[in-house]
């Protein structure tokens, strides 16, 4: 590199993660980082359950939302990714997405 540039990585492809077995494939989901946690940011002071970092189809998210929702008992959607759950139903969805084969972990406090 030339004088007068400062650059932290040579290439942007070296930030890059690796690509599994096939060209966007998914990690197994043993493997997958779900985070389940419980937030009250930016919605009028009620509590939600995000359970995000999931590396799944749209299909399959809508899916497994509906397995949450009935187990929990309550209300939720799928925003950008990220499956909300109304109230505090981290203990619940722990135990779900155990039994649906991931390997979640609590954020958060």
């Amino acid at each position: 590199m030339g004088k007068g540039g400062w650059q932290e990585f040579s290439a942007a492809a070296s930030t890059a993660r690796p690509a599994a077995a096939g060209a966007g494939a998914a990690a197994p989901l043993p493997q997958q980082r779900v985070r389940v946690q419980r937030t009250k940011a930016g919605k009028g002071g009620k509590t939600v359950t995000a359970i995000t970092g999931l590396e799944i189809s749209d299909a399959d998210a809508r899916a497994l939302l509906k397995r949450l929702k009935a187990t929990a008992g309550s209300g939720g959607t799928l925003k950008n990714g990220v499956i909300e759950l109304q109230g505090d139903q981290v203990t619940t969805c722990l135990e779900t997405l155990t039994a649906e084969g991931f390997r979640p972990r609590q954020a958060g406090g």
